[in-house]
Formats: structure tokens, sequence, C-alpha cells
């Protein structure tokens, strides 16, 4: 019997991706899966249901019945408790599920019997790359970020030189440089602003200035063993914290815009910028927090609002910035999502292997329990 496949419309707030395309549709046929698409699913990312049949899906409008006969639930955020509660006992389910902090949603996959597997814990190794959506999502919210920081800001990117005058080039300044950061330094380039960044990790440092911007942090000891083995940042110490403070406070003084991308895994986000380094900044400059879910790395910033500041600063605290970018953002999740199934079909079959190294460092629930050890802890 052909595995099922369903993908389910996006009911959190905000949420405009989805989780398949039409190119994806035909992907999944391939491998000897049937599709089922909910009516509506690709609606925020300019996707008519029209074109998901076209490619071979069932459209359909009864949400349950397409649940409770899916093999495999294919979704962006993680599932509605009703979405949950719809499910057949043994579906697996794979999404962004946020599984550090949405713990309720975690603990309702348990108990529906689920294997639920969360695509931001995709190890960082070779055979993996093309699963990453972490890094597919952060590309684009890294280049949304400087399309966001330019509407915001009331002067040009770019020096211009004409009759009237020179404008002078915006000052821009990258504060985390994973890849967000490294797509918001070649999008701000592209643009012509000056461009500076800052990261704790130290190969970073090449990065950004292969990129044509200059580097700026506290080059010390720990600075330079300050990356784990899976290219994440680690936390600094309060006493690193202090030197780099020092250093890019007066830079910051000085910038029209500021982007910050720093995250941790399971951790909440570090604060990078304080309130009293806005309160140095020129009015009408305009700082971009991409860790706002996080917690944020601006002191001041809000999930979902943009706070202007005593001094007329600009805190833009936007979430889901690839959802910003709808389109292309369901587009590249959608095929991370394809390579991810593509490990549990074989032969038009469903063979879940729960050693392979892939499939066991992003499973957070499986026979009615929480099997992730970070999230379990």
């Amino acid at each position: 019997m052909a595995v099922a496949i369903a993908v389910t419309r996006e009911r959190r707030d905000g949420e405009t991706r989805c989780a398949i395309t039409p190119e994806t549709v035909k992907k999944f046929v391939a491998m000897g899966a049937t599709v089922t698409v909910e009516a509506g699913t690709g609606a925020g990312s300019s996707i008519p249901d029209d074109d998901y049949a076209a490619a071979g899906a069932t459209v359909a409008k009864d949400t349950k019945a397409v649940l409770s006969g899916a093999d495999i639930v294919l979704k962006v955020r993680g599932p509605t408790a009703q979405e949950t509660s719809a499910l057949k006992p043994g579906a697996i389910v794979v999404a962004l599920l946020d599984a550090w902090r949405d713990r309720e949603t975690v603990t309702a996959l348990a108990g529906a019997n689920a294997t639920a597997f969360a695509m931001e814990f995709v190890p960082r190794i070779s055979r993996a790359q093309v699963m990453d959506a972490l890094s597919s999502q952060a590309n684009l919210a890294g280049y949304r970020a400087v399309i966001e920081a330019a509407w915001a800001y009331g002067k040009g990117f770019p020096m211009m030189m004409t009759a009237a005058g020179t404008v002078a080039p915006a000052k821009v300044f990258i504060m985390g440089v994973g890849v967000a950061g490294l797509q918001a330094i070649a999008t701000a380039r592209r643009m012509g602003a000056v461009v500076t960044a800052t990261d704790v990790r130290p190969a970073t440092k090449e990065q950004v200035e292969s990129l044509g911007a200059k580097f700026l942090a506290v080059e010390d000891e720990e600075f330079r063993n300050a990356q784990t083995a899976g290219g994440y940042a680690k936390p600094m110490s309060p006493e690193y914290q202090a030197k780099q403070a020092e250093l890019t406070g007066e830079h910051i003084r000085k910038q029209d815009i500021v982007i910050t991308t720093a995250l941790i895994p399971g951790r909440a986000a570090p604060v990078l910028v304080s309130a009293a380094q806005v309160a140095t900044m020129k009015p009408g400059s305009v700082l971009i927090d991409l860790a706002v879910e996080a917690g944020g790395n601006v002191e001041g910033a809000k999930a979902g609002e943009v706070v202007t500041t005593a001094n007329g600063v600009s805190i833009v605290g936007h979430t889901n910035l690839p959802g910003r970018i709808a389109a292309d953002a369901s587009a590249l999740y959608a095929k991370n999502l394809v390579a991810f199934v593509g490990l549990m079909i074989v032969d038009g079959a469903l063979a879940l292997d729960m050693e392979d190294e892939i499939l066991k460092a992003s499973a957070v629930t499986h026979g009615g329990a929480v099997v992730h050890e970070g999230v379990r802890g």
C-alpha cells in the first residue's frame, strides 16, 4: 500500500509559509507516495489549490479526514491540538516544532503516539545539508532583515553623487554571523552600505572579510575557542561580554542600522545591545532584532512590534521574517522536507530506520514518549 502523505494549512498566527509546493508533490508521487493537501494550504505563498491538483495531489477540505488517513504529516510549524488529536496512532509528523520552547505540542504528540521529527534538530553533517531547514530559512531571514531595515530607515543605502550634493552611504552593523548574518552582509553590501560585522566565533572573520565587510571583535583566547564542534556559538563569559560590549558600544553609536542575529540552541537569545547603547544612537537609526522570538538580542525589543525610543530610534521586532518572503521560503523548506522524507520511503514503502543518524538526531517523540534528550530533560 502506498505511503500516504498529508499537508494541512498552517494555523499558527502569522504563518504564511507552507510545507509543500507543486514541484515537491511531483517528487513525492515519484517516490510512490500519495499526497493529500488541505484546501488553502498554499494561499499565503500564492499557490492555488488547482496547481497542487495538477501536480498529482488530492485537494481536500475535511481536515480530520486528511489527517486520519495519513502515514506522514508535513507542517511548517507544529500541529495544533485539534490536528494532533486527529492523527492516527503511529503517524509521523515532520515540522519546525520549536521543541525546546513549545513543550505543550511535544507532550501532545507523544500522547497521541506520534513519531515527531523536528527539522530544527537536523544535524549539520554533509549528507544532511539538503535537509537543513534552519539554514534555508535563515538565509532568507537575513535578506529580508536588510529589506525591512531599508524600509524603516529614512535615507538611502548607497552613496549617491548628484548635482545637488552627495548622499553618504548607510552604515550597517551585523551582530552574529551565521547564515542569516552572512546573507544580511551580502545584501547590505549589494545595496551600497558600508558594512561591519561581529561574531564570537573566530571562523567567521574570514567569511565577513570575503564579503567585503570589516570584522569587529575582541580577539582573545576565549574568542579563539568560542565555537562548538557543530558550528554553533558557545555562551561567552561575563568578562568577555563586558569587553565586547565596550568595544561595540562606541561602534554602535556611529551606526545607522544594526541587525542582530545571535541565537544559542536551547537557550534564551543573548542580549547584544543594551538600552544604554540604544540611547546613544542617532535619531532615525534602526535596529532589526532577528532573535526577538527567543527573547531578543536588543534590550527593549518586543516580538511583533516596532518600538520607537525616546531618542527616535526604531527597534523592529518582526517575527517570522522568512514568512515575509513566503513563496521562496516555502519552496526551499519544501525541498528540505523532500530530502528528509526520502530517508523514510524505500521502494514506495514506509521504512522508518530510527537508527539512521539524521532521523535519530531529529526525533522528538516516538512510541508514546519524548525521546530527544535535550527536550526530555
